[in-house]
């Protein structure tokens, strides 16, 4: 068990089952947790989870979720609603927990989310760290490659400072929100985005359109660069890199559009990797070659938003859309919250559309959770009824 300093704090370092009594012993009479994940996403072809990071009220943790199944550790303690799990922007975090260890998180406290909600304006860990206890983060490992082993110290102290504070911040702002009479918000927005990151997502998106200049392409240049996608995919597997550290979209878009005979014109693109023309150059013109020999009748158009016409908005639609955002802004401004905080446009739009006649059909609106009728209904009911 390996146990470092950091400022007046100290962590201990657990890599496998047999060192973990005492976070056992801790975690069965934690009435609170915070909580947070490194994974390894921006270096590594997966953005499977690395680290996990605990505090409790007397000490902090780092499990090593590469070393040794965490999951049997935490399971108990994080699917129990009656246990506040104190957490920063936790919407990626639920989502590895739910797929690398099956953990459908409960009792959440996101920071970020209380700090909307409570109306700051810098709404980062760092920032609220700052302004509440003065404390400085260092952003030294923020993008630090998780998967690596063995961790410096210098980047587990980077791991473990994200939670040190984080119950004494979630605190002081449970404490601000019950003052003004918004701990319900925070609850129902937490309990929101519990569920949503417990929701199977089965779609399967093209990959083309994440590719900024796709829509510009002919069908046969969109074959290609389906191709292409498809071998750096291969290849970002194969190397365990991110696919962008293989080749950036737009060196690959490039490529596509020149449709290159020999490796060599790769080299004058701007930005493809001199090293990865010479050592897979062949590779990619014979994919971009075999795009030429599909059949007119299998070539795929760009993917298209589905059913677009059918949810293109009357001229009366938009003109209550426009009321309503007027009502938001006056009420946003009132509370001293971000407008999309209140009501975002994408929630307003659905309730012009269902043009609602009272509040129970407005609660049918996908996105208006309670707290939002208690503070907006009524004025937006007064709008559309005056329309």
């Amino acid at each position: 068990m390996k146990e470092q300093s950091i400022t007046s704090h100290s962590y201990t370092y657990i890599q496998n089952e047999n060192q973990a009594n005492t976070l056992k012993k801790d975690l069965s009479r934690a009435s609170q947790i915070a909580l947070d994940c490194e994974a390894a996403g921006f270096h590594r072809y997966s953005d499977r989870l690395c680290l996990v990071q605990l505090t409790t009220d007397t000490a902090t943790y780092i499990l090593d979720a590469l070393s040794f199944d965490v999951s049997p550790l935490l399971r108990s303690s994080l699917e129990r609603p009656e246990v506040q799990v104190n957490m920063h922007g936790s919407d990626f975090d639920l989502a590895l927990l739910r797929r690398d260890l099956s953990i459908n998180l409960r009792g959440l406290f996101d920071t970020q989310i209380a700090g909307a909600l409570l109306g700051r304006e810098s709404l980062g860990l760092a920032s609220l760290l700052k302004d509440y206890h003065g404390v400085e983060l260092s952003k030294k490992y923020q993008r630090a490659d998780w998967a690596m082993r063995p961790l410096t110290e210098g980047m587990l102290e980077y791991a473990a400072a994200d939670t040190h504070y984080l119950n004494k911040l979630s605190d002081q702002m449970h404490n601000e929100l019950c003052t003004r009479g918004r701990e319900s918000w925070l609850a129902e927005e937490c309990q929101a985005l519990e569920e949503s990151s417990s929701a199977q997502r089965s779609e399967e998106i093209d990959p083309v359109s994440r590719v900024k200049g796709a829509r510009e392409l002919t069908l046969r240049q969109l074959t290609a660069l389906r191709k292409a996608l498809q071998w750096r995919d291969k290849l970002a597997r194969e190397k365990d890199k991110a696919l962008f550290r293989i080749v950036g979209d737009g060196p690959l878009l490039e490529a596509v559009l020149i449709n290159p005979h020999h490796p060599r014109e790769l080299f004058d693109i701007k930005g493809f990797p001199k090293g990865l023309a010479r050592s897979n150059g062949s590779d990619l013109v014979h994919v971009l070659e075999s795009a030429a020999q599909v059949p007119e009748s299998e070539l795929q158009s760009y993917p298209s938003r589905p059913r677009a016409g059918s949810r293109r908005s009357s001229p009366e639609t938009e003109a209550l859309l426009e009321a309503l955002k007027l009502v938001r802004n006056a009420l946003a401004v009132k509370l001293g919250i971000a407008k999309g905080t209140l009501l975002s446009n994408a929630v307003l739009t659905r309730v012009a559309k269902a043009n609602p006649k009272n509040l129970d059909s407005l609660a049918e609106v996908e996105g208006m959770r309670r707290w939002k009728i208690a503070v907006v209904g009524d004025s937006l009911l007064e709008v559309i009824h005056r329309g």
